[in-house]
């Protein structure tokens, strides 16, 4: 453990800051798998309702700096491609 006074203050931040992080991660997750299992049902029209709702919290959740704002840009692109392909079907 941290001998120095700002260095067990660092440690406590970032313990806080980690509970934080692990919230707005769990949030995408949930609604990734929303838009998937929307997917997998064949409705278009849930899935792109769904896929609005993920765009946002995966932003969020970029600025926040939890996750890298690529890996969002990521997620929300091949998203989107499957809904794409839902619907050209």
């Amino acid at each position: 453990m941290a001998n120095h006074k700002s260095a067990l203050k660092r440690a406590k931040q970032s313990e806080v800051k980690r509970s934080i992080n692990i919230g707005y991660k769990t949030r995408v997750k949930n609604v990734v798998k929303d838009v998937r299992s929307a997917i997998a049902e064949g409705s278009g029209e849930k899935a792109t309702e769904s896929l609005k709702k993920a765009v946002s919290v995966l932003q969020k959740t970029a600025s926040k700096g939890a996750i890298h704002k690529k890996k969002a840009s990521r997620k929300i692109s091949r998203l989107a491609l499957q809904i794409n392909q839902l619907s050209s079907k």
